[in-house]
């Protein structure tokens, strides 16, 4: 009986764990990437951020200054890069 009771309660701590750790690590399903190809930037204009192209805006119509913004992917200064399954902004060096 004493097993059995050790059993569940092993069991128990299993799915909890595994449970902590799927929450700890789950990338949104807008970044999620499994290439580089996957990503895009997250906004028309001077983006800082970079989502999956299934989530890309939508851009038709969308007016951009032609300014170079710093921090951006403006003027070829980031790419959107799959980052360890995650779509990120990574600077051109």
């Amino acid at each position: 009986m004493k097993s059995i009771l050790k059993i569940k309660i092993l069991l128990f701590i299993v799915l909890i764990m595994s449970l902590l750790i799927t929450s700890c690590s789950s990338v949104s399903e807008e970044t999620q990437c499994s290439i580089d190809s996957d990503c895009i930037a997250a906004s028309c204009c001077h983006s800082t951020s970079a989502v999956n192209k299934d989530n890309a805006p939508n851009c038709q119509g969308i007016l951009c200054t032609a300014s170079c913004e710093p921090g951006t992917m403006d003027c070829g200064q980031a790419n959107a890069m799959c980052v360890e399954g995650t779509c990120a902004v990574v600077p051109v060096e």
